[in-house]
């Protein structure tokens, strides 16, 4: 026998061999069925319950030993969540721990059509059917069922249920077109003990309990399913409840989660609360864990057989069991002939799906990538007198007057949200205040605070909660107010937002436009944390959109390319603002207004559709190949290059970052010989490197680069002494022009 299978088969063995000699735990029911809120009948379905999620559990171990299964971790000793799924609504979204089989199938036998054991097998064997991933991954998820797949992720799925559970309250507000969850609904999220340490877990406890203190509507249950240990790593005795249970506005329940009635009666008390008060609850289950992390996991390296066969004398199934034998439900003769039907029905639809089909290419593999599009209401009309009344004399006369990038922004997204009333802003500092910069200036007074959010302190609850808003149908503009603050919340976008639509098979999208102030050149402010010329960390990210405009103009008719994208095709989008542009208003001498921009009207036809790149000038000597702060100081070097060395330059501005804009970029280069790309970013990892690697293998430009060094920002007078500047562009193009260019 497979070591992969020796514990789960020992389970399997000591259930039947105890209930064949009557060796039935000792009773520790604290609730009558009666008093959890059960009948007999619904007694014996939660045993079905818990009997095919624990059959799944032997028959994935089983189906990778003979390769044919790619999932081995479990949710033997967890099947209590049953009681959970039973205590709540169908329409709660659930975002679960991946222990949570027993949880969703569970939720399916409220659901009429559901077939868990099917679709499970599916998912186990990476078959191209499986309904939620398509053959991706072994994920827990349901579009019928309102769980949005979860991998093993370790806390990643915190931060969008509490978005999702703050959505509910907008949404009722706003009524967004896409609206999912109704008025009444909760959400329920859970994770493991282990977890519950994790940053992301805290950040989320966190904002869940700050937002409900201040009266906010918060309808979330936490659900913490403790067994005790974390991999090899022991929970220390009583720390779960220790660390929550003096949390503010977070009420705090228990339950045996090896008793199953207890369970469903504790949850049932738990998400009433919760749905009565709109405020947030912490469930505490107490479980155990069988057959270890996972099928490769040697538990023996880190627990002594004693410890081992004690966890296993815990099962819940015998707790289940002894419950129905006590109370006359059943006998333990029909107990055993039902555990062994369950068993026999799982090996027969394993044996069909095991010759399911596969998926085979990449473009299989990539097919759910990009999210489907979807169909959009016209946007909302609003009177010229209505729209002016808003903005305020002040804003009405800059619409008629070049302006710097900072108040086009500001005036665009005044009219994206007057347009698109799903539109909800959320960051530090953006509504009060109206941003460090004051993009978001009188945005608040405008639209309300409902629509224009000040959050906490807390980039991972930022993203989070823009997350959790767009599976309700909102369309969320968070703000990451400095691109350094991103890295400390990457993985929401790199594991949660931009793979839904990759593991849903396109059934769950998270459309958003992220804003982030970024990149370099801030003269003598905040040093590397708030000049970072790095986006690596982004642009690598699969399905995410990278704006990036270089001057007002561009910037407002990309952001509402950015929202259509958002709303129309369901994308991810990070809209990357260079901070040193924003209140720029000359290009090449002081009082020329080079650099300032009329405002596109909102009826224009003006379009920058994505991969779009900008040309600047027609001179064929030189094409100089940038964005951002580059495409600035790459047109102030085109003038000097024209006026006092003849060399007549184009310039072309990416704008788009990821993807990057391949073939427009190559078509605008058409009738050069020369390309000298300047990139502001830092030499390794930079755009430099896949634009050159582009223009080697599908040109034979004469091609040089100039990039940032590999080094932090100062601050102070060396602010810029590790990018490109205006100078070193000419000096560049210089070289390149004579051949002698590195």
């Amino acid at each position: 026998m497979s070591t992969l299978t020796d514990r789960a088969e020992i389970v399997h063995t000591n259930f039947l061999n105890r209930i064949e000699a009557g060796e039935l735990p000792a009773s520790a029911n604290n609730f009558g069925l009666a008093e959890a809120g059960l009948t007999k009948e619904e007694l014996v379905e939660l045993f079905h319950i818990q009997l095919l999620s624990r059959h799944l559990d032997r028959m994935s171990r089983k189906l990778q030993a003979r390769g044919e299964g790619f999932y081995t971790i479990g949710s033997s000793g967890h099947e209590g969540n049953a009681g959970i799924a039973c205590a709540l609504r169908p329409d709660d979204m659930a975002f679960l721990h991946y222990r949570d089989a027993a949880f969703q199938i569970a939720r399916s036998r409220q659901v009429p059509g559901s077939t868990p054991l099917w679709d499970m097998l599916l998912s186990f064997t990476a078959s191209a059917e499986d309904p939620i991933s398509g053959g991706r991954h072994k994920v827990l998820g349901s579009k019928t069922l309102f769980i949005p797949p979860q991998t093993s992720t370790i806390a990643s799925h915190l931060p969008k249920a509490v978005g999702a559970a703050y959505s509910i309250g907008v949404a009722e507000r706003l009524r967004p077109e896409h609206q999912q969850l109704a008025d009444d609904s909760i959400v329920m999220v859970s994770f493991g003990d282990a977890s519950l340490n994790h940053s992301t877990a805290q950040g989320a406890i966190n904002t869940a309990c700050w937002s409900a203190y201040q009266n906010s509507p918060m309808p979330l249950l936490f659900v913490c399913e403790d067994n005790g240990i974390g991999i090899s790593t022991r929970t220390p005795g009583g720390w779960v409840e220790a660390s929550v249970r003096a949390r503010p506005a977070l009420k705090y329940f228990r339950c045996n989660g090896l008793d199953v009635a207890e369970t469903h009666a504790v949850a049932a008390e738990a998400a009433a609360y919760v749905r009565r008060q709109r405020k947030p609850a912490f469930l505490h289950m107490g479980c155990v864990r069988l057959y270890g992390h996972a099928g490769a996991d040697a538990q023996t390296a880190y627990m002594s057989a004693k410890q081992i066969e004690a966890e296993e004398a815990k099962d819940p199934l015998l707790s289940t069991a002894a419950r129905l034998i006590r109370e006359g439900i059943m006998s333990a003769e029909e107990i055993l002939t039902t555990y062994r039907g369950v068993s026999t029905r799982v090996e027969r639809a394993a044996e069909h799906v095991i010759a399911r089909p596969k998926l085979k290419t990449a473009d299989d593999v990539m097919a759910s990538l990009i999210p489907p599009r979807r169909t959009c209401a016209p946007a909302r009309e609003t009177s010229k007198t209505d729209r002016e009344k808003l903005l305020g004399k002040s804003d009405v006369r800059a619409l008629g007057e070049p302006q710097h990038m900072a108040k086009l922004i500001n005036l665009a997204m005044t009219d994206l949200m007057l347009a698109h009333e799903e539109i909800v802003l959320a960051g530090e500092d953006v509504g009060k205040k109206g941003g460090v910069y004051g993009v978001t200036q009188r945005l608040q007074d405008r639209f309300g605070r409902t629509r224009v959010i000040d959050t906490l302190l807390d980039e991972q609850s930022i993203l989070g909660l823009g997350i959790g808003m767009a599976h309700n149908g909102l369309l969320p503009m968070p703000e990451i107010q400095f691109l350094a603050y991103l890295h400390n919340a990457i993985d929401q976008l790199r594991a949660e937002a931009a793979s839904l639509s990759f593991f849903s098979n396109g059934q769950f999208t998270n459309p958003m436009v992220i804003r982030i102030a970024g990149l370099g050149y801030q003269r003598g402010f905040g040093g590397h944390f708030h000049n970072e010329n790095t986006v690596a960390a982004i642009r690598d990210i699969p399905g995410l959109i990278l704006a990036c405009p270089s001057n007002g103009r561009d910037a407002v008719l990309m952001l509402r390319e950015c929202v259509r994208l958002a709303r129309e095709e369901q994308r991810l989008v990070v809209f990357l603002e260079p901070i040193a542009l924003y209140m720029v208003r000359d290009l090449h001498e002081k009082g020329d207004g080079g650099w300032m921009f009329d405002y596109p009207a909102p009826d224009s036809t003006d379009i920058i559709g994505l991969s779009e790149v900008g040309v600047h000038g027609e001179g064929k000597d030189l094409a100089i190949v940038s964005f951002a702060n580059g495409t600035y100081l790459s047109q102030q070097a085109q003038k000097v290059l024209q006026d006092e060395h003849g060399i007549a330059a184009t310039v072309i501005d990416l704008r788009w970052l990821s993807p990057l804009p391949k073939d427009s970029l190559l078509d605008a280069l058409k009738g050069h010989n020369r390309v000298l790309i300047v990139d502001e970013c830092r030499e390794q990892g930079s755009h430099s490197e896949a634009l050159t690697t582009l223009l080697k293998e599908e040109t034979d430009l004469a091609t040089a680069r100039l990039v940032a060094t590999d080094s932090y920002i100062a601050t102070g007078p060396a602010y810029g002494a590790t990018m490109p500047d205006r100078d070193g562009i000419i000096s560049a193009a210089l070289a390149l022009a004579k051949g002698d260019a590195k």
